[in-house]
């Protein structure tokens, strides 16, 4: 039997495929999905961080800013001082180095207040009030997302500014103190009541603010100094001095008289801010830490700048006696090893036989944790170890319409904490008070972030890490200036061009191409979806993964199909 002159073989593959449906051959299909990239996971305000540092890399700054202030309204304050915890688990670091979120920031909150951009606009007035106790980081950050919800905020402040922190306890050298008002002012200038030089102090003035206000939100800080009992009794009155009231006395300029030799206790940022501080007035500084250098809560680079700086470190150690002499104070100290069955957040220091060494100083400086006074609030609400009791997700406590955030009700003491801690209160307290736009946050877990292993780095080229540039360690010596410096453009530029922007489609057609199936379409019709243009023909997919292993970013995935 002949075969007609027009027919194909069906083993030949000239013709069209379309008649194949190898669909039925799947057991998993591709799926087009935004994830969270670990950068946002790790970050505590939240932040989309891919979807701004992507259009710094395209030039349209301002864009990138209203992006980035949805979540933070401080740029330029948490690009100088923020921990930055969302470079930890940068997926660019396959290739070569973390991509510099901190210094992308920096750049861009200097280049919003170079050019006046306001904040977006408050929402229509709902016709609902919200008191913040406290005009800190977290006070300030909640009223600006209140106000952003269209909610009558007022802030009470005990002391005559607002800022908490940001102005009494970072040095200028950190943190210049105008580049905090201008960001705080934009705030204010959403329409925020202030009444500052007013302390909601007892029990009674609390209660009268609930009865006021449809919620309140107690932002109050960690103001109380821990204490070292035995250093007091040592030293003598006035020759032992808490760190945050040391550094507000440097604000002010009320430091004369200590003496030229100071001995720093403590190993976090406070107290590297202590001994830099004093270093910039003239002191010789130790500084005796009971952590090791490599686990101290202060940032590295912090650590590092004030070692150039001539702060003599003795880490790993602690202070055992102190004795006023004819000459000042001698400090009986010995190494340590911290006891590992410790319970988790309690340092048990062990001696070290044969650790014994002696330092001598004029003043003490201790900066070892403060913790917040409730004792106004502590009738209402519910504290434990200290800190107020506040649900992770919306921070109410345990009095109705009371929420509360930041130092008041943790223990991480970082600005970047207490200022996400604010946007969620206020999302939470938007939510209780029933308003039909807010949802409370939802925070992701780096087991649902896009890791390491879902980037195909092949598609990227080795690019070295922009540091920021520091001021010399002798001009840094000479007073307060800033000594970081901003990425200039073309930094910030280069810089941004690093980021793998994970878990984002961007729509670079490697799944369109490199499928052997054709079973991939790009859909005009979904440009502006977050998931990206492009579909799947079922009909002729496999489950093969090959657009899963071709894609850059982990933004496509495969699941198992279930019918």
């Amino acid at each position: 039997m002949s075969r007609p002159p027009n027919e194909i073989p069906t083993i030949w593959t000239t013709g069209f495929t379309d008649v194949f449906n190898t669909g039925t051959w799947r057991a998993a299909t591709p799926v087009y999905a935004w994830r969270p990239s670990p950068c946002l996971v790790d970050c505590p305000i939240d932040n989309a961080i891919p979807r701004w540092i992507k259009y710094i890399s395209e030039g349209d700054y301002q864009q990138a800013w209203l992006e980035l202030v949805e979540t933070n309204p401080f740029p330029a304050v948490t690009g100088r001082v923020c921990h930055h915890p969302c470079e930890g688990h940068c997926n660019r670091e396959v290739l070569e180095a973390v991509v510099g979120i901190n210094g992308l920031e920096h750049f861009l909150g200097d280049h919003a207040l170079d050019h006046g951009w306001a904040l977006p606009e408050a929402a229509e007035p709902v016709g609902k009030r919200v008191a913040v106790v406290g005009g800190g980081p977290a006070g300030l950050s909640c009223a600006y997302h209140l106000r952003r919800l269209g909610y009558q905020v007022t802030i009470f402040e005990a002391r005559e500014r607002l800022g908490g922190l940001l102005r009494h306890g970072i040095p200028e050298y950190r943190l210049a103190a105008q580049v905090a008002d201008r960001e705080i002012q934009r705030v204010v200038d959403l329409g925020v009541e202030v009444r500052t030089s007013t302390s909601v102090g007892d029990s009674q003035a609390f209660a009268q603010l609930r009865e006021e206000y449809d919620a309140v939100f107690v932002a109050v800080g960690a103001q109380q100094a821990k204490r070292l009992p035995h250093l007091d009794a040592g030293a003598g009155a006035g020759r032992v001095l808490d760190g945050l009231d040391y550094l507000r006395r440097c604000i002010e300029g009320a430091t004369r008289g200590l003496g030229e030799r100071m001995t720093v206790i403590g190993g976090g940022s406070a107290a590297v801010d202590v001994a830099r501080t004093a270093r910039r007035l003239g002191h010789r500084v130790s500084m005796v830490a009971l952590e090791t250098r490599a686990v101290m809560p202060a940032q590295r680079e912090e650590v590092e700048e004030a070692l150039e700086e001539g702060v003599a470190l003795f880490d790993g150690a602690m202070v055992t006696r102190v004795e006023a002499t004819a000459g000042g104070l001698r400090l009986d100290c010995v190494k340590v090893q911290l006891d590992p069955t410790a319970p988790a957040g309690e340092l048990r220091p062990l001696p070290v036989d044969g650790g014994g060494f002696v330092l001598e100083a004029d003043v003490i400086v201790t900066a070892i944790g403060q913790d917040p006074n409730l004792t106004a609030f502590g009738g209402d609400i519910r504290v434990d170890a200290g800190v107020a009791a506040a649900a992770p997700d919306t921070a109410a406590t345990t009095a109705a319409g009371v929420f509360a955030g930041g130092d008041a009700a943790g223990t991480s003491r970082f600005v970047s904490v207490a200022i996400g801690d604010g946007r969620r209160a206020a999302y939470g307290i938007a939510a209780y008070l029933g308003h039909p736009d807010a949802e409370v946050v939802v925070r992701h877990t780096l087991e649902q972030a896009v890791n390491r292993n879902e980037v195909n780095v092949f598609y990227f080229d080795f690019a070295e890490r922009n540091e920021k540039a520091k001021a010399p360690v002798a001009e840094r010596l000479t007073g307060f200036a800033e000594v970081n410096r901003v990425f200039t453009p073309e930094q910030a530029a280069a810089e941004a061009a690093r980021c793998l922007t994970c878990g984002t489609c961007i729509e670079c057609d490697n799944c369109f191409v490199f499928c052997p199936d054709m079973a991939v379409k790009k859909d005009d019709s979904k440009s502006d979806s977050p998931e990206g243009r492009y579909v799947i023909l079922d009909q002729y997919c496999k489950g093969c993964g090959l657009c899963v292993a071709e894609c850059p970013r982990g933004a496509v995935h495969l699941e198992q199909v279930t019918q």
